[in-house]
């Protein structure tokens, strides 16, 4: 009774149970600081929607919670715009790049197992080097040990030419390195419909030499656009943006990640971040289960049956989806800005 039919991907969804797994996710990505876009769009999978659509409305989704995020880190000065658009302007070359491959393999009927691939690659990686952090870090503390790391190293990537002063990150560096990070950033979101901030993350840190406390609201302030971009390209190339799982996504990611960064204030993060390696590495074996043992992804379908009689809305989102994609992506941009403002401002003014 609670299902509801998703009209561009041809699936049904339960919709308590995928606002509870979007906020689970949010939360996460609040607490730890860590992008929820490598969590989300498998889930999506697993829960038998299928790739293509995944994909798109997982980017989407990455859109609203960047947005919130991106503005709780405004409220507290903790933005360098400059950066943020040198990423930007890489990012959206990679996301045309991406976008064009996404469809190529569309075409050539193997878009799933580039996404399987691509995920199991990715999500073991993550998982891997997550754990290994987490059992650092907990060693660490118990030993009472306190690393005095040097941020800030000079590397071949700052001294190429077209060298731009950043004074809130108080940097000299060469225009060039952000702009390549970003276009990878952008092709990783287009192709499997993450944010990429955590590839992002540590290289503003650890290479560019960032702030820390700069970093995660420049990412998320970059991300937003790359995303808006990646929407509209899917959209319009592809025709996969599902209005109905926008709006499900974007509510329950964005109020997971607003309790997740209040929460994340109140506690320790490592024990936290070694579970959810394990949970990343879970996902990664999946994939790989489904890429060498199996033969159809999704694997898990929450309902199948016949798709029902269509409301006159419903009937006139498929059309503008078909015939009008740009009014329809520009849409669900719309919608997932508006709701990552409208939660981002409440929770500002709830927690004064």
């Amino acid at each position: 009774m609670l299902d509801i039919y998703l009209p561009i991907a041809e699936v049904y969804i339960n919709v308590p149970f995928l606002l509870f797994i979007s906020a689970i996710v949010g939360f996460l990505t609040g607490l730890l600081g860590i992008g929820g876009g490598f969590l989300m769009t498998p889930i999506l999978i697993f829960l038998g929607i299928p790739p293509v659509y995944a994909v798109a409305n997982g980017a989407n989704n990455i859109l609203a919670a960047s947005v919130s995020g991106a503005l709780a880190h405004y409220f507290k000065n903790h933005i360098d715009v400059k950066m943020g658009i040198l990423i930007l302007i890489g990012g959206l070359v990679g996301a045309v790049l991406g976008v064009e491959i996404f469809s190529y393999f569309i075409k050539e009927g193997s878009i799933n197992s580039l996404i399987s691939i691509s995920y199991f690659i990715l999500l073991s990686a993550i998982g891997l080097l997550m754990f290994y952090e987490s059992l650092s870090e907990i060693r660490r503390i118990r030993n009472n040990k306190f690393i005095k790391r040097r941020l800030h190293q000079h590397y071949w990537i700052h001294n190429l030419p077209f060298k731009v002063r950043l004074h809130a990150s108080k940097l000299y560096i060469s225009a060039i390195g952000p702009i390549i990070f970003g276009i990878l950033i952008g092709l990783i979101s287009s192709l499997l419909g993450v944010g990429g901030g955590f590839i992002l993350v540590p290289i503003l840190i650890y290479v560019l030499g960032m702030p820390a406390k700069l970093v995660p609201g420049t990412s998320l302030f970059a991300m937003i656009f790359v995303m808006i971009i990646v929407t509209l390209l899917h959209a319009i190339s592809n025709k996969t943006i599902d209005l109905y799982l926008v709006l499900i996504l974007a509510v329950g990611s964005v109020l997971g990640a607003q309790i997740g960064s209040y929460v994340s204030s109140k506690l320790a993060g490592e024990v936290l971040r070694g579970l959810l390696s394990i949970l990343i590495l879970i996902f990664g074996c999946k994939f790989g289960y489904d890429l060498f043992f199996s033969k159809i992804l999704p694997s898990l379908n929450i309902t199948n049956t016949l798709a029902p009689e269509l409301n006159n809305f419903t009937k006139f989102m498929i059309n503008t989806s078909e015939n009008h994609p740009i009014i329809y992506g520009i849409t669900s941009v719309t919608i997932a800005i508006g709701i990552g403002i409208l939660v981002a401002y409440s929770f500002k003014k709830l927690l004064k």
